[in-house]
């Protein structure tokens, strides 16, 4: 595949408080506040990558980005990855779910970088198989998911994304599906509307769905798909690894209406149906490991339904298994560039 465009070239100071490496801080507050916060001492900006739209004009810059909308969070640290940007953790009180989890947000060393003081980032909704709850695991540092899109970005690979990592289910019983199952705690509502609002409030975003991806491991990669799907007016790409196709939570007991109306193959189907178009094509980045059960399942799905506005591509990832590790090297290896390619990219400024 080809290299994305040399679109963001960073010239990053030394920083703030914020971004400073050294000893562990986990728990100390940290401020995700403007590119008045440099980037740390010898890890300049990097080159970010390039979507749509790498080069352009204070103007452009302006009409494309939603500026942060308040109110402001308090975050504290997590963990610290190896150019000492920070992962933060808080509270988040959903308005519109009713549901309260816990959220952990980071921000690439180009976000700091006062070149793009007037222009949004594009924003990837990362979630964990498994349960999800209470935490997150995308937020530790072992899986490297971070300091790779760092990398990433200096490589031209990758967009700068600023990565969200909100709790996927609200107990450790049930899976929840990501969705408003009645009666239940109102998950989609949470991921779809409470987080992404979240994200506006606090961070530099744009405006359109052109900044806006979902990825996913198993339960969370069915998360992630169902809502790329339910709501390609929001969101354009999605990084589904080894996923769940089909919402199998028990709690759809009794409610088959509701639960077909979050079911991937009936959305697919249903958007597939229309004419593809700027406005409504979507990005489904597959991935599966060559010794897991879902290179079959995913091959039907992309059989079936890659009509219309539904873009599909699989990677397969040779001797990968149903793990998260696993679909990092598949990352690598194409896919975050395939949907970077799609996706808005940060605007310089004079």
């Amino acid at each position: 595949m080809n290299r994305l465009p040399k679109a963001l070239i960073a010239a990053v100071a030394l920083g703030s408080v914020a971004l400073v490496s050294g000893c562990s801080d986990e728990g100390e507050p940290v401020t995700f506040d403007g590119p008045s916060a440099a980037a740390p001492a010898g890890k300049g900006g990097g080159k970010g990558g390039g979507g749509k739209g790498g080069g352009g004009t204070d103007g452009e810059a302006a009409a494309k980005t939603l500026m942060p909308t308040g109110p402001k969070a308090e975050f504290t640290t997590q963990n610290t990855i190896d150019d000492g940007t920070k992962i933060g953790v808080t509270t988040l009180h959903g308005k519109k779910s009713g549901f309260t989890g816990k959220v952990w947000v980071w921000a690439p060393k180009q976000y700091f970088d006062p070149k793009y003081a007037g222009s949004g980032f594009p924003v990837l909704i990362a979630l964990p198989g498994g349960n999800g709850y209470p935490n997150n695991y995308w937020m530790g540092t072992d899986l490297k998911l971070q300091s790779s899109i760092s990398k990433w970005s200096e490589e031209g690979k990758s967009l700068p994304f600023i990565v969200v990592m909100p709790v996927l289910n609200p107990d450790d019983k049930y899976y929840y599906d990501g969705s408003d199952i009645p009666g239940r705690p109102k998950m989609g509502t949470w991921m779809t509307k409470d987080v992404p609002d979240f994200v506006k409030a606090n961070f530099r975003t744009f405006k359109s769905r052109d900044g806006w991806a979902f990825m996913g491991s198993s339960s969370g990669a069915f998360v992630g798909l169902k809502s790329v799907l339910k709501h390609p007016d929001r969101f354009k790409a999605v990084i589904a690894s080894g996923p769940d196709i089909v919402p199998d939570s028990p709690l759809w007991a009794g409610h088959a209406t509701e639960q077909a109306a979050n079911d991937p193959e009936k959305l697919a189907k249903a958007l597939g149906a229309k004419p593809a178009g700027q406005d409504r094509d979507v990005y489904l980045a597959f991935q599966a490991g060559t010794k897991e059960s879902a290179v079959r399942k995913v091959n039907a799905f992309i059989r079936d339904y890659s009509k219309g506005p539904v873009k599909t591509r699989l990677q397969l990832i040779q001797d990968g298994e149903h793990n998260a590790a696993t679909y990092v090297k598949g990352m690598e290896d194409g896919s975050i560039q395939w949907i970077s390619q799609h996706m808005q990219a940060p605007v310089p400024t004079s």
